[in-house]
Order: structure tokens, then C-alpha cells, then sequence
């Protein structure tokens, strides 16, 4: 199919301490609070155009309230809505108004795993600058990575309806396939699927300036206490830096950098055998990759997410 999505917006997170929270994704993490409303909070990077790239809300359960892409004008909105709904795809709102900062047009639906996704367009950009060298903060959101216990069925959900493409797999003798890395540009990916044993947020990346600014961010959360799941370094499939950390509810989110650009016309996605050590981190700087960490990333099961009664 036609790829209508342009770019990862923001992904949005309920929370139950919303406080606690809120202090890490405007403190140490280093995103900026740019609105807030009766317990939710929306937090921007200091680099990017788009309005905010984490939304915070007060729950009693933790859970990944949605996940936004962009398109590039309302028109394909409505020619996206339209071909979902032509393929049975469940829509939770139709085309319209997006009441949130920056306004916008858009819609929200299913995934097959039964996340909530939006897709929107003319959102206003936001006033943002230049991040300066050694300024350890983040530039922008990098990539979501999700947790799917049917792996190739999601991926094909992905591909089916929204234009993905494949960039690399990964996988392993014992396990098979592990993990899928998704495209919507020549960026490697903007969003991974990984084989996971429930529906759940595995982790969300963003993007700093450069080596020594990841490097510098990297230290400046080890130094405030946080706790570092892995890294850093660099892993092998879209030749990123990597560093993950746990915010205060478990949730894992990464520093990186470098994430490659791709020659669409002449790609070839690759799988590599993420049981060799080069392939997780090919500088060998990172603690090894090991169950103990993987189940880290496995996260909490997510219980809003929308299951279909059986037919």
C-alpha cells in the first residue's frame, strides 16, 4: 500500500504516581513541560518541532495510553480512515478536530493487538532550537519499540495497513525470531515489534545530538541514581548508540544516537543472530545481554489494551 504515515509523534503513558513521574521526564531525563491539564502533563524535546513527544496521565494503572504518527496533510487522514475501515479495521473516533496542544486533524484506532493508535496531521510546530554541543538533553523522539506475543502476525498488521516496511530481524537458534525493526522512511526504523509474552510497552528511544551528548546524558542519569537496565553502546542492526534505563513505574527508555539512514531502493532487510555478541553491541562496552535483562523490557501486562470479543 501507499505509506501515508510521515514520522513518530509522541507516545503517551498512563501513570499511577504521576508526581513522581513527571519529576523524572522534566528533570533528569531533560524533556520540557509545555502544558498541563488536571493530571496530565505534556512534555516536548527541546529539539523538535512537535508539540510534545511524552504525555503523562494519572492513572491507577499503569499502561501505554497510545501511540501518535504523523501524516502529511488532512486529506491523507481521510484516505487512511477510509482504506482501515474498508479492511475491518476498528476505528475509535472518525476523522476530526485533535484537542491537544497544537490542534490538529486526525483519528485513533486498533491495532490487532489492540493498542490504541493515532494518526494526525497539521498539528502546529512548536517554537524549538538548535541543542547545543555537550547539551545532554534530547533532541527528539527516536523510535518505540512494542511488545507483541504474535510477532509476524503484528508485523504483517503493520505492513497490511499502514505502509511499514522491514529494515532487520532479529533472531536466534534457540528462539527464532525476536524482533522486528519498522520503517515509514529511509530512518532504519521509527518503531521495533519485539516477541514478548504479553501486549505491553517494551521501551521508547530519544534521540540526542551526538556521541559525546549521549555520552554526557548516559552519565548524567547514572549520576542522579537512575537504574541502567544496558549500555552503552552501539548495537548492530540500524548502528545506533544504546543506553536503557527504567523511569519510576518500570516503563524502559533509551538514550541513542546515530540511528541509520537507509537507501530505500537498494535495501535488503538483513537477519542477525542476536545470540553473537556483536550483533547486541558491537563496541563490547555494554553489560552482556542476558534473560535477566530481556525480561526488564518485557514490562508490566498492559490492561488497556482492547480485546476483541471472540466471533
Amino acid at each position: 500500500m501507499n505509506r501515508l504515515l510521515t514520522h513518530l509523534r509522541h507516545v503517551d503513558l498512563a501513570v499511577p504516581d504521576f508526581e513522581k513521574q513527571l519529576d523524572f521526564y522534566s528533570g533528569v531525563w531533560g524533556l520540557t513541560e509545555t502544558a498541563s491539564d488536571h493530571g496530565i502533563s505534556f512534555l516536548a524535546a527541546e529539539g523538535s518541532p512537535e508539540q510534545y513527544v511524552v504525555r503523562l496521565r494519572r492513572a491507577e494503572e499503569k499502561r501505554l495510553d497510545l501511540v501518535s504518527y504523523g501524516a502529511a496533510n488532512p486529506a491523507d487522514v481521510d484516505t487512511l480512515a477510509e482504506q482501515l475501515l474498508a479492511e475491518g479495521v476498528q476505528l475509535i473516533t472518525r476523522p476530526g478536530a485533535v484537542d491537544t496542544p497544537g490542534g490538529g486533524y486526525g483519528f485513533r484506532f486498533f491495532d490487532c493487538d489492540g493498542r490504541t493508535i493515532e494518526v494526525s496531521a497539521d498539528v502546529a510546530a512548536r517554537q524549538h532550537r538548535r541543542i547545543e554541543t555537550q547539551e545532554s538533553i534530547p533532541v527528539r523522539l527516536s523510535h518505540v519499540v512494542l511488545n507483541s506475543p504474535d510477532l509476524d502476525r503484528t508485523r504483517l498488521w503493520y505492513e497490511q495497513h499502514l505502509g511499514f516496511r522491514l529494515s532487520d530481524t532479529l533472531s536466534s537458534p534457540h528462539m527464532g525470531e525476536v524482533m522486528h525493526f519498522m520503517r515509514i522512511s529511509n530512518q532504519h526504523h521509527s518503531m521495533a515489534l519485539a516477541k514478548g509474552p504479553h501486549t505491553s510497552l517494551h521501551h521508547v528511544s530519544f534521540e540526542l545530538r551526538g556521541l559525546d551528548e549521549y555520552m554526557y546524558g548516559t552519565g548524567r542519569v547514572l549520576r542522579a541514581g537512575v537504574r541502567k537496565i544496558w549500555g552503552p553502546g552501539r548495537h548492530l542492526a540500524g548502528n545506533n548508540t544504546f543506553s536503557y534505563f527504567l523511569d519510576p513505574h518500570g516503563n524502559t527508555v533509551e538514550y541513542t544516537t546515530e540511528l541509520e539512514n537507509l537507501d530505500e531502493d537498494t535495501w535488503h532487510p538483513h537477519v542477525y543472530d542476536f545470540s553473537q555478541p556483536e550483533v547486541t553491541d558491537q563496541w563490547g562496552t555494554a553489560n552482556p545481554m542476558s534473560e535477566i535483562v530481556a525480561k526488564e523490557s518485557f514490562n508490566d501486562v498492559d490492561r488497556g489494551v482492547f480485546v476483541a470479543p471472540p466471533v
